[in-house]
Order: C-alpha cells, then sequence, then structure tokens
C-alpha cells in the first residue's frame, strides 16, 4: 500500500493542517511538499515552474494537494497564493517562505551590478517579506500560525557566496526576529531554517564543485550528507505543534560547518 499509507494517526503530525510553500516545485520546497502531504497537511505549492509544480501535486494527492503560480518578488501573486489557500482549504497554518535564488559569483564587489544585487534581494528578502505579511493577514483573525523562512549559513557568516545571496539572508533573519516579535502577541510562531550547501544543480554550478568536491573540501561533519529531505524534516517540526513554543529562532543546519575556521583549527585531520 506504500509508506504513505503505513502512517497511523499518531504519527501524522500535520493532520488538519494547511500549508503554503514557495519554491514549493523543486529542490527543498519539493521535499517539503511531499514530507507535509504525508504527514496529513493540505499543501499549496506556489512557484514559476508550473509544469514541475502540477505535475508534483498529480503524483501526491490532487484532493489535497494544489498549486498555483506565484512570482514571489510581486505582491499581487504572493497575496493571490495566499488567498487561494483560504479560499479552497478554509485557512493557513503554516507559511513556508522557501523561494531563493543564489545570483551570480562574482566576488569582487565592483564587478557586481545594481540590477543584479537587487534582483537576489528581490526574490530572497522581499519575497519573505511578502509571504510573511500576507500569511499575517489571515493569522492574525485565527490567533495562531507557524512562519518559516528558508534562509542559509550565510545568514550567520561571510565570504561563502555572493554579497547579494549574503545580504540578502542576513536580511531574512532580521526580518524574522522583528516579525516574532510583533506578531508573537497574536499567537504567531516566526522561526529560520538556515542549511549548508546542498549538492543541488544549482549551487553545484554556482561552486563549480562535484558532489563528492563539495563535501570534501568544505564539510566538517564526516559520514554523512545534507539533503534536502533534512530541511524538509526540519520545517516538519517548526510547523507542528512539537515546535509550540519555539519562535524567534534561527535553526542552523550545517554539521558544524559555521562555528570552526578550518584553516585554524587544533583537531584538524589533513
Amino acid at each position: 500500500m506504500g509508506s504513505f499509507l503505513l502512517l497511523s494517526a499518531a504519527a501524522r503530525r500535520l493532520e488538519g493542517k494547511v500549508a503554503l510553500i514557495t519554491g514549493g516545485s523543486s529542490g527543498i520546497g519539493e521535499s517539503t511538499a511531499r514530507l507535509f502531504s504525508k504527514h496529513g497537511a493540505k499543501v499549496v505549492i506556489a512557484d514559476i515552474q508550473d509544469e514541475l509544480g502540477h505535475s508534483i501535486c498529480e503524483e501526491l494527492n490532487p484532493q489535497s494537494t494544489f498549486y498555483v503560480h506565484c512570482d514571489v518578488t510581486k505582491e499581487a501573486d504572493v497575496e493571490n497564493a495566499v488567498n487561494h489557500a483560504v479560499s479552497k482549504y478554509g485557512k493557513l497554518d503554516i507559511m513556508y517562505n522557501n523561494a531563493g535564488i543564489v545570483g551570480v559569483a562574482k566576488p569582487n564587489i565592483l564587478d557586481n551590478t545594481k540590477a543584479e544585487f537587487e534582483q537576489v534581494v528581490s526574490v530572497n528578502l522581499v519575497g519573505a517579506f511578502l509571504g510573511t505579511k500576507h500569511a499575517a493577514r489571515v493569522m492574525i483573525p485565527a490567533k495562531k500560525g507557524s512562519i518559516i523562512n528558508t534562509a542559509s549559513v550565510c545568514s550567520t557568516i561571510g565570504g561563502v557566496a555572493s554579497h547579494g545571496y549574503t545580504s540578502s539572508k542576513h536580511g531574512v533573519v532580521g526580518l524574522m526576529r522583528n516579525t516574532a516579535v510583533e506578531l508573537g502577541q497574536f499567537g504567531i510562531r516566526v522561526n529560520c531554517v538556515s542549511p549548508y550547501l546542498i549538492a543541488t544543480p544549482l549551487a553545484k554550478d554556482f561552486f563549480k564543485l562535484d558532489d563528492d568536491g563539495v563535501y570534501r573540501v568544505y564539510s566538517n561533519l564526516k559520514g554523512e550528507v545534507l539533503k534536502p529531505e533534512d530541511i524538509a524534516e526540519a520545517a516538519l517540526y517548526l510547523g507542528s505543534d512539537e515546535s509550540k513554543y519555539v519562535s524567534g529562532h534561527n535553526i542552523v543546519i550545517d554539521g558544524g560547518f559555521t562555528i570552526v575556521n578550518k584553516g585554524f583549527c587544533m583537531f584538524s585531520q589533513s
């Protein structure tokens, strides 16, 4: 009957909840949509990858999974996605602002154009702002809800990615903290998940590394490889009632990457 049907009612941690996931057609968003659906949530996938999004909904369950086209840089699109979730399923319990881009690999700020910088900030930070704003619009009257943002290890350190990407992810964490304070009075929790490098095609192209190279060069935790499913598990926790008193946190999932400079480490086993 498949693993989906083997989950008991007790194990379905999002039973009865409605979730909207931006960037839900691929990568971390897709893995999260699949996991949320598996745990009983009604899921709205919001993305610009229409064919992929519709395909995932058909594969999971067309009755409990819905796709809506959404460019997160456009407020009308984000507002429409939230309205679709509420009109179709009656409410919104979880808003996962996951859509993001890396931008161009130009380490020299003199080579960066204003347009390139603004494009990354527009998707990563403005998109999270719009998602948070319109989720809050429907969550405040309900006096509950969980808003989750995908940040990055680049939200806590510098020198790893482009100026636009690093700036935007620092901004996402600042936005999360401010809104966690404001929205907490309405019973709404706001948190971030900050992944270490995941070997998606986009990331491998940006860093010009193969799968093995990515982890051999940079990873601190040996024996494990971070996958999109691992970030989905963190989002599942933040969306579930198990994290009912967790708000204002940036959960860094990096195997210890951000706590050590490998070039100056007494424990290094080179």
